[in-house]
């Protein structure tokens, strides 16, 4: 199986999206469903400037949920499909590395969309923020903002010097291209 991206590309690629789903799964898990308190997110609530840091104010908000299901359901879905373009990305034939990017790039930007009125509910409306919510935004800002780098300024697949060959269990890792030194960039 081939790597179409150098490895370091997929780092960044994945790397924010699994932390945003680490944050988003950890107040499903813990806050909705075994309805327990968050760790970090402890009592009592600390203000600085106004703001209360207070998890349980801002999930336990009307402006959790949508349509009663948790906002942070949305987010680990959001994040799953992330991933997922980009395993279609890193390992897709040349057509869905197209569509799949394409798609990234819309679904990041949608992502990006939604962050502002999030962080305007936190801010100007509960005037409290939680932590993790504040992952989340964090995760889907930067995840924009490496696709964006990606596509707009570093190239991203078609322009890469060389492909990876993904060693099968036991094998060792074989460069193939023209300048398999440039596989790290």
């Amino acid at each position: 199986m081939k790597l179409r991206i150098s490895r370091l590309k997929l780092v960044l690629l994945m790397a924010m999206s699994v932390f945003g789903l680490w944050a988003s799964s950890m107040v499903l898990l813990i806050y909705y469903l075994l309805k327990q308190q968050l760790p970090i997110c402890g009592s009592p609530s600390t203000k600085v400037g106004g703001i209360t840091f207070d998890c349980n104010l801002v999930l336990g908000s009307k402006y959790s949920q949508v349509f009663g299901i948790p906002l942070e359901l949305f987010a680990v879905v959001y994040f799953i499909i992330n991933l997922f373009l980009v395993y279609l990305i890193a390992f897709g034939s040349q057509s869905i590395f197209n569509k799949a990017l394409d798609i990234l790039f819309g679904w990041r930007f949608l992502g990006l969309a939604i962050v502002p009125y999030l962080v305007t509910v936190e801010l100007f409306i509960l005037h409290a923020v939680c932590v993790y919510c504040t992952i989340m935004h964090v995760s889907i800002i930067a995840d924009f903002i490496i696709i964006s780098y990606f596509l707009f300024y570093k190239g991203l697949g078609e322009e890469e010097a060389a492909q990876v060959e993904v060693p099968a269990p036991g094998g060792a890792l074989a460069l193939n291209g023209p300048a398999s030194g440039s596989a790290s960039g």
